[in-house]
């Protein structure tokens, strides 16, 4: 398929390794920044035609696995009142909360739906006026300006039966909080470059700057990962650490400013805690006072601090890239997809689903694992 096949062509896969056993010459940690990423690392197997010098640690990259406790709570308590329709994307569903997930919410009873588009909460909230529709509104900047438009629309349209539960986060701030940590081995960053499509690549400069680590914009296919672990190990050998572009195709370093507008007008920056991370300055995003009649929270009661207790689950460690799925005593065995433990078992994104279904239950890490 074009634009797809020549970036999963092996001859050139093994050349751009052969490049990077050519660079290195001490051990390096890297880390992707996108579940998308960790999912084709693990699938074609990049981790292991890399040097045993290079390690992958995967990162916070997936943003239903991050999204807190208490936020699948409210979601559930809100979608369990009468005359309430809750939307979602279908990965939440699953998404564990202190007691239960939203679809045990929808077995009970509870009207929850699956839309694919945020705008698609707002066509169900038109066609339902007695109704109060509510669209959990999750991800990264990736996700931010279509959820921002659909806010956008209801406003135009006078609606007062549309509102929205936010937990969105942001990259950045999940990066320093990495880089700031006790046990931070990480010494350069494959970014998500469908974050890097909409934000640019400005707001990574100074942290480049302040912790000495490359960053480099990345794309989602084998020999994209591959040049942008070549750019990044290059630059940590001569001493560099700069901000680089391996995803030039889709990424420019202003990014997209319509959609960077679209979001400083609905939403504002916030504290914002993430599932096994825990609080993050300034990594989230609530709704700015223009369209505050949309806040859910406003509309059926702020959230409450959850318990992020994880148990036997070693997901946060995962989230945090200081450990690997396999290194989990529960993986494939008490904790299956059918029957996740963790969030990053439950998402089609997360860490855990891709060791499982790629290198199944007797996965292990493997050389630059």
């Amino acid at each position: 398929m074009k634009f797809r096949d020549e970036y999963r062509d092996g001859a050139a896969a093994r050349r751009l390794a052969d490049a990077i056993a050519h660079t290195v010459t001490r051990p390096w940690t890297l880390m992707e920044v996108c579940g998308g990423q960790t999912h084709a690392i693990v699938r074609f197997g990049i981790d292991v035609l890399l040097p045993s010098d290079i390690t992958l640690a995967h990162g916070p990259g997936c943003p239903v696995c991050v999204t807190p406790v208490e936020y699948v709570d409210k979601a559930i308590e809100i979608a369990e009142r009468e005359g309430v329709i809750l939307c979602s994307f279908g990965d939440m569903l699953r998404v564990p909360g202190a007691d239960g997930d939203l679809f045990a919410a929808k077995s009970r009873g509870a009207d929850v739906r699956v839309v694919y588009s945020p705008l698609d909460a707002v066509v169900i909230a038109r066609g339902n006026p007695s109704r109060q529709v509510v669209f959990f509104a999750v991800g990264f900047e990736t996700t931010a300006p279509a959820n921002a438009m659909a806010a956008v629309q209801a406003r135009r349209e006078g609606m007062t039966n549309f509102s929205m539960l936010v937990s969105h986060v942001l990259v950045p701030p999940a990066m320093r909080a990495v880089l700031e940590g006790p046990g931070n081995r990480v010494q350069g960053f494959l970014a998500a470059g469908h974050v890097c499509t909409i934000m640019g690549l400005a707001e990574y400069q100074p942290i480049a700057a302040r912790y000495g680590v490359p960053i480099v914009a990345t794309g989602f296919e084998p020999l994209d990962i591959l040049e942008g672990v070549y750019l990044c190990i290059r630059q940590l050998e001569a001493g560099r650490a700069e901000v680089e572009n391996q995803y030039a195709r889709a990424v420019s370093p202003g990014g997209n400013r319509a959609a960077q507008a679209l979001m400083a007008e609905v939403f504002r920056v916030i504290p914002r805690r993430w599932r096994g991370m825990g609080d993050i300055a300034d990594s989230g995003l609530g709704l700015a006072g223009a369209y505050s009649d949309f806040d859910a929270e406003r509309r059926f009661g702020a959230v409450d601090a959850g318990d992020d207790a994880l148990g036997e689950c070693i997901s946060g460690q995962v989230l945090r890239g200081e450990r690997k799925p396999p290194d989990c005593s529960a993986f494939g065995v008490r904790c299956t997809p059918e029957r996740p433990m963790g969030v990053t078992m439950v998402s089609s994104e997360g860490a855990c689903a891709a060791y499982f279904r790629y290198r199944g239950v007797t996965a292990a890490v493997g050389g630059g694992g």
